[in-house]
């Protein structure tokens, strides 16, 4: 009785297993739709792609302000070759410049990434190659030979089905695990290749004659420094302690702005809201509107209790620019030079002395503190400076939070594209309706299905970098680059976990389901169902039927390459909103400005191409050629923009690439491991051999990493690792001019201390209305009961002849004329050019006391060491930035610590006790002028010091 209930048992679930396995390979609906959207998907991108790509061609020679704006406004150092108008013009500089000779020009980060894309390119190209030479015929012929096709009259239709090892078993996966090893080695090769010319190089950058000259990179950025050492000589301390070179840096502590920084960013905020007010207001300076335009008060405000009731805008915006301008100079007055905060900086004659005390203080904390290589002050989150490592981790507990929620949340949407929009007939399970539509029109499906479902899974990625950029200076990043470092990685970890492995593994457990399901006979269980079917076999199979949307998905790649290239979005908008809305005279002159180029959203979308491809390319080869064409496309294509169109925000001289390398090394990694489930699962009777052999290639993935980390990645950091001959002189000689030109206070100095307060634009064809607009004053007056006491006044200036004083009264504006509203006129002020970085950007900082407080204003004396370059006189303060009191300074600028201990009965407040005459040479103490910054005054008109730019 047992035997034959377990008989019957068996032979039913026998026949469970046979009906499952029959719906799930032969399934015509199913099949016609997954190879008609791929062909579709395939020729409407093609179609497209050649459309926007005649486009270009066609309008390019034309507008040169969307298609060619750094060939305008870049100096002839970084200046591509010249475009002329006929269609073809691009080709040469596009593809007969070498590597070596836009390096000067693009910078070493756009270099690095053209390089990146060009392995990318060349390295699918090859695998490719060999992925379609090996598995697509043995995969079709295997699947023809093993009978496992039942719809033999019309083969065509499974043709996408036979490329991929759903239909197989046995013995044939021996050919998946040699190309397994294949495509490793594949991988490595290219990755060491490219690593090795990423070292070339980063060496060659940092040995030339702008980087070793520059300030950041001779400069040490010391971070949690305790209280005690909170001063210029404990930042001397926490240096000599590490005693790697005889070399002593200059120093400066950071200082507490207070709410100074808030302050100016409301600033901003109120002159851009009055720039939009006026501009739609004067709109049409003939016939104005019959009302004035209302506002409701900033919340930030306390001026107004009722933050509901509406004001005339024009008086409350003007009047709190004002409030916030008087706040401003009061606060900046009252910065107290003894108020430290826990980070300064340490700025060494020689690049070699900073990189060997960089590198010794790698893996240590000296005195507590972190010691690395400064970046570029613009570059520095100055903020999250001031966070200690108790409230950084906190934070980053915090964002690790928001991300795993947001990850949650968007679980939902994710499912619902991955089970019915990926694959139609899903949803046709469920709706009769619908699957009686789908049949009858199934080459539309067949569109929505290529179409739409890839397109809805891009749409949300618009949005998520600025939203992990935003959790990235909540955490605590104390700089722009490293905070575009952590999005990278927190954009590639949310790419590779939502869209490829909950979006496949969901749409393939739905599908397993909903067949086991149908082939469910009787009263037979879930359970007994589930044991008859091998839901890990199955579920190898079902990945391979969702490799259609990817591939899919691949191709409208494509698409997006030569969107990019077309530049059809700031085209379109330029025109639309010129046209329909009212753009203020900043607005369209920032629109002329060469757009930064966003590293780390293209970075991540090339790493997860790359991923799927890697994941992909053993289950469907198709995807190893698309993905390759992609790159081949697009390594151009990103030339031409890099070179013409794009500029880089913040050069981080090509550190993105160890970013870069580990990410692909894990694409390999992910690899292996679903070909080690397809040959477990699928091997037959040798799947566990199978497995075993595959089992190295991860260790062997891993010991590559390791050996390039030790033999490249110290030197592509650090200029040296101090064991050079500390005697010897640099390979490129030191400008010694510019040396003593070194102000590491104010260069290393807080930004709000410094920077020039906003002017409201307005279009010059309204200038005659301001006398009836404006209710404030209009006689040009910028004393302190002025307006806008703290900028520049077109009163005093003419914008027909730059450095004339104007002849009418214009009041505190700046107006522009419609033929100067172009970014070349405004590159050089620091409001237009803080998103668009130099190669170095070390240059003059525009807002530092050299170009507000002229020759003088040198910043602070360092330390000790100040009069390495030359002969200088006592540094000038700049006004609001106030020395020490003599009576409460404790040490003076002795360049020898036991020499430093002021005399505190001397009668000279700093005379210093030096018997043997050893500080002959040292720097006199910093002096404030009596008069201080004045921002402008008549009778300073007539020195040239207030040209129309330099406001």
């Amino acid at each position: 009785m047992a035997s034959t209930l377990s008989t019957w048992l068996l032979s039913r679930d026998e026949s469970i297993g046979q009906k499952f396995e029959e719906i799930m390979n032969k399934d015509p609906l199913g099949s016609q739709v997954q190879s008609d959207s791929v062909i579709i998907a395939i020729g409407t991108s093609l179609g497209i792609t050649g459309a926007i790509f005649l486009a270009f061609l066609l309008l390019r020679p034309f507008n040169t302000i969307v298609y060619a704006p750094r060939l305008r406004h870049t100096d002839d150092k970084h200046r591509p070759p010249p475009l002329d108008k006929s269609l073809f013009a691009w080709y040469k500089p596009v593809f007969k410049t070498n590597e070596d000779y836009y390096v000067d020009r693009i910078g070493l980060d756009a270099t690095v990434f053209l390089r990146f894309a060009r392995m990318c390119r060349n390295m699918f190209i090859t695998l490719a190659v060999f992925g379609c030479a090996i598995i697509i015929p043995v995969n079709i012929t295997y699947s023809i030979r093993q009978g496992r096709i039942k719809n033999l009259g019309d083969e065509s239709k499974y043709i996408f089905v036979m490329m991929t090892p759903s239909q197989l078993s046995g013995e044939v996966f021996w050919a998946h695990v040699v190309v397994a090893y294949i495509f490793d080695i594949i991988v490595c090769g290219f990755l060491w290749r490219t690593y090795r010319a990423v070292h070339r190089l980063r060496r060659r950058y940092m040995e030339s004659a702008d980087y070793q000259n520059s300030l950041h990179a001779r400069t040490l950025m010391v971070t949690d420094i305790s209280k005690n050492l909170r001063s210029d000589n404990g930042l001397l301390e926490i240096t000599d302690s590490l005693k790697t070179t005889p070399e002593v840096p200059r120093t400066t502590i950071g200082r507490n702005v207070k709410d100074i920084p808030d302050m100016i960013e409301a600033h901003e905020e109120a002159v851009m809201e009055l720039e939009a007010v006026l501009s739609k207001y004067l709109k049409n300076p003939n016939q104005l509107p019959v009302e004035r335009p209302l506002c409701t008060p900033s919340k930030k405000d306390p001026e107004f209790t009722d933050k509901k009731q509406k004001v005339d805008a024009i008086d409350y915006l003007t009047a709190r620019i004002q409030r916030l301008e008087l706040k401003i100079k009061e606060a900046r007055e009252t910065v107290d030079n003894r108020d430290a905060m826990r980070f300064g900086f340490a700025s060494y004659e020689t690049l070699e002395s900073a990189h060997t005390v960089a590198f010794a203080a790698r893996s240590k904390h000296p005195q507590g503190t972190t010691v690395r290589l400064a970046p570029q002050p613009k570059d520095i989150i100055w903020k999250n400076l001031l966070l200690n490592p108790k409230q950084r981790r906190w934070r980053r507990f915090v964002m690790n939070m928001w991300i795993t929620l947001l990850t949650v949340l968007y679980f939902i949407p994710n499912a619902g594209i991955a089970i019915f929009l990926s694959k139609l007939n899903n949803l046709a399970l469920f709706w009769d309706a619908f699957k009686t539509e789908m049949s009858a029109h199934p080459k539309f499906w067949a569109v929505v299905q290529g179409i739409l479902a890839p397109a809805l899974t891009s749409l949300f990625y618009y949005f998520l970098p600025i939203i992990f950029r935003r959790l990235s200076i909540k955490a605590g990043d104390q700089s722009k680059s490293s905070r575009e470092k952590h999005v990278l990685h927190q954009l590639y970890a949310f790419f590779v976990f939502n869209n490829l492995v909950v979006f496949s593994i969901f749409s393939a457990v739905f599908q397993i389901i909903m067949s086991a399901l149908a082939a469910r006979q009787g009263d037979a269980s879930f359970a007994a169902v589930v044991r008859s079917i091998e839901p890990f076999q199955q579920l190898m199979g079902a990945l391979c039927n969702v490799s259609a949307y990817w591939v899919t998905w691949l191709v409208q790649r494509n698409l997006g390459a030569v969107i990019d290239l077309s530049q059809a979005v700031n085209l379109a908008w330029g025109s639309f909103s010129r046209k329909f809305l009212n753009p203020t005279p900043r607005e369209l002159i920032k629109r002329t400005a060469p757009p930064p180029f966003d590293y780390t959203s293209y970075y991540n979308y090339f790493l997860f191409y790359s991923t799927v491809t890697l994941v992909f390319g053993s289950l469907q080869p198709i995807t190893l050629v698309v993905t390759a064409f992609y790159f081949t496309l697009d390594s151009w294509m990103k030339k031409y923009l890099l070179m013409y169109v794009f500029c880089t925000k913040n050069e981080t001289g090509g550190l993105f690439w160890r970013v870069l390398f580990n990410r692909m090394l894990f694409g390999a990694f992910l690899a292996n491991v679903i070909t080690i489930c397809l040959v477990a699962t699928k091997g037959g009777t040798s799947q566990y051999i199978m497995a075993a052999a595959m089992a190295p290639l991860p260790f062997l993935l891993l010991g590559f990493k390791i050996y390039c980390k030790k033999t490249y990645d110290h030197s592509i950091k650090y200029y040296t690792h101090g064991n050079t001959n500390k005697g010897a002189e640099a390979q490129t000689p030191i400008d010694k001019e510019l040396r003593r030109r070194d102000r590491v206070a104010t260069r290393f100095g807080h930004p709000a201390l410094y920077q020039k307060l906003t002017v409201p634009m307005v279009h010059e064809k309204s200038k005659h209305l301001l006398a009836e607009v404006y209710r404030g004053r209009l006689d040009g007056d910028v004393g302190d009961n002025a307006a806008f006491g703290d900028v520049y006044s077109m009163k005093r200036m003419s914008t027909e002849n730059p450095g004339k004083i104007a002849t009418t009264a214009t009041g505190p504006f700046e107006f522009v004329s419609e033929n100067n509203m172009d970014y070349e006129n405004f590159k050089d002020r620091s409001e237009f050019n803080s998103d668009r970085g130099s190669m170095y950007g070390d240059s003059s900082r525009p807002d530092s006391p050299s170009t507000l407080w002229g020759d003088n204003g040198r910043g602070r004396s360092s330390s000790r060491g100040s009069t390495r370059g030359g002969n200088e006189d006592g540094a000038t303060y700049p006004a609001g930035y106030h020395q020490t009191p003599s009576n409460l300074r404790e040490y003076s600028p002795s360049p020898e610590p036991e020499l430093r201990h002021v005399e505190s009965n001397s009668s000279q407040p700093y005379q210093i006790h030096d018997d043997h005459n050893l500080l002959s040479g040292a720097a006199p103490m910093g002096h404030q002028t009596s008069s201080g910054y004045t921002p402008y005054s008549p009778e300073r008109d007539g020195e040239g010091g207030n040209d129309y730019f330099r406001r």
